[in-house]
């Protein structure tokens, strides 16, 4: 158990799925609550949408101190994925940020003043679905790094480029 508590990969991989697949759910959570106009509801949502957007934190601490070790089992291609996930990562962290942000803002100002419950809880769903949106991108190469069955591409050359000079690597 603590091998692999102690391999940043795998902790990556363990954490990415509350960006993935909680911070959806937490969404739909806060549509519901808002159209069934639950102040509680809407406070609950608001904070588990908080906690799963604040998730990208520890998946891009992990991802970085992983990426040597699982850039080395990959193949050449396998780490020209590698290379597009950690590039799309990077440049979409901080949507996710915005989306805590908003949230937890959104609970603390509803606390005070009751009335802007409602409207902040709608702008933090919009932006929580763009956060979504940005999820699966910066997922999608993620699959490809290892698994070849799932490649039926070759990477991006303009996006693959741009990430190897974001990484001195060109």
């Amino acid at each position: 158990m603590h091998e692999f508590f102690s391999r940043p990969e795998y902790l990556h991989v363990l954490v990415n799925p509350v960006l993935t697949h909680v911070l959806p759910f937490a969404a739909l959570g806060l549509l519901l609550a808002l159209l069934a106009g639950s102040p509680g509801g809407t406070k609950i949502a608001l904070i588990l949408v908080f906690l799963s957007a604040a998730a990208v934190w520890p998946a891009l601490h992990f991802g970085h101190e992983g990426f040597d070790r699982v850039r080395s089992m990959a193949d050449n291609t396998g780490g020209d994925w590698l290379l597009i996930h950690r590039h799309r990562a990077e440049k979409g962290a901080v949507i996710f940020y915005v989306t805590a942000g908003l949230a937890l803002v959104a609970v603390l100002v509803s606390l005070r003043w009751k009335k802007t419950l409602v409207s902040l809880g709608w702008l933090t769903l919009i932006v929580s679905l763009v956060a979504c949106a940005a999820a699966i991108r910066i997922a999608a190469p993620a699959g490809k790094i290892r698994h070849r069955e799932f490649r039926h591409a070759e990477p991006p050359a303009a996006e693959l480029q741009a990430a190897k000079i974001e990484a001195g690597e060109d």
